[in-house]
């Protein structure tokens, strides 16, 4: 008698064409595209972990929503995190989450979860370019700009 395995299927599909999708020179790039894809009714409620999947050439494949916390932090299962990375086949990707209370300086676990995950994109060579951390006024800031990536 055969042991029965599960079967596991992996698939990703592009809704628009690379060609065609938007370009991220920069952070504010980044900001622009992330706040307007934000849930406006829950930025200032709850925070929330959202990454952003780039190709090789910094266009983007997709926005991926991570996870939905409270109002003071969410959780960031980062194995799920690469499980979307890696099915996207994405070669970057933009790290953002959002401040409720409207403080834009990120915290000590903003910068140590932003390490771990620099530290395993290493091992699948996918660049983490920029973590946002974005308020409900529209402001963000970028870890990249101030030296943190």
């Amino acid at each position: 008698m055969k042991n029965k395995v599960n079967e596991i299927k992996i698939s990703y599909k592009e809704k628009i064409r690379i060609s065609k999708s938007i370009a991220i020179k920069s952070s504010t790039d980044a900001g622009k595209l992330l706040f307007e894809h934000w849930d406006k009714n829950t930025i200032g409620l709850q925070e929330a972990f959202i990454v952003l999947l780039l190709n090789n050439s910094n266009k983007v494949k997709g926005i991926y929503h991570l996870s939905t916390g409270g109002l003071t932090g969410t959780l960031v299962d980062i194995r799920i995190l690469f499980a979307v990375i890696l099915k996207s086949l994405s070669i970057g990707i933009i790290l953002a989450h959002n401040h409720p209370s409207g403080k834009l300086q990120p915290s000590e676990a903003d910068k140590q979860l932003t390490q771990k995950i620099k530290k395993a994109a290493v091992l699948f060579d996918v660049k983490v370019l920029d973590h946002l951390i974005l308020i409900p006024n529209g402001e963000f800031y970028s870890f990249s700009d101030n030296g943190l990536i």
